[in-house]
């Protein structure tokens, strides 16, 4: 079994956002997947399907960005899912727009969401896919919770479908592979 856990804020305000990058990619697994995000358990919207004969679980927390870890521990525990196997998808300022880190550990870098499941299992060996968003010129929180347009709305996209297109090479292969292929380094990111 994995967990796929795509970060972000509930509600019609936060659609669409920066903040809300890990939403948007697994919603957009689920599309290709053929599968709808509507079970309402854990304190979140989940689903799963089989791929490949395994069972693969999608979770879009629904209890605001700093307090994810809960709704990450419930369905955890209730499907006794190793957390080898739980991958969080979140936003990232130090990566910029269409580029995206995958990671084996780590600290939060400031992404409250991450920073909360991390204290909730005291541990920050935890697997993650970073999709950039890029620094605001203008205040942070305006800027995460804002919608990118034009140019910036398009490489934004590209780095939700490159998150999407890593999911599936964890799937289809491993995570190490995954890192191989999608860990690009680009000049305007902030190193690791």
């Amino acid at each position: 079994m994995k967990l796929f856990v795509g970060l972000g804020n509930p509600g019609r305000k936060y659609e669409n956002t920066r903040h809300n990058a890990g939403f948007l990619v697994v919603d957009k697994l689920a599309e290709k997947a053929q599968v709808d995000i509507d079970k309402k358990a854990f304190n979140g919207l989940y689903t799963f399907f089989t791929f490949n004969g395994e069972k693969v679980f999608l979770l879009k927390p629904q209890t605001f960005m700093n307090l994810s870890g809960r709704s990450v521990l419930a369905i955890k525990q209730f499907y006794k899912i190793d957390l080898d196997n739980i991958f969080i998808i979140y936003d990232d300022m130090d990566l910029s727009p269409g580029n995206i880190r995958l990671k084996l550990e780590g600290s939060s870098g400031g992404q409250k969401g991450m920073e909360d499941i991390i204290n909730v299992f005291s541990t920050n060996k935890i697997k993650r896919i970073r999709v950039g968003i890029g620094k605001a010129s203008y205040d942070s929180v305006d800027h995460v919770l804002t919608k990118p347009t034009g140019a910036e709305k398009e490489k934004f996209e590209q780095g939700i479908n490159k998150a999407v297109a890593a999911i599936i090479e964890i799937l289809n292969n491993d995570f190490i592979t995954a890192m191989q292929k999608y860990n690009k380094k680009e000049e305007t990111d902030k190193p690791d």
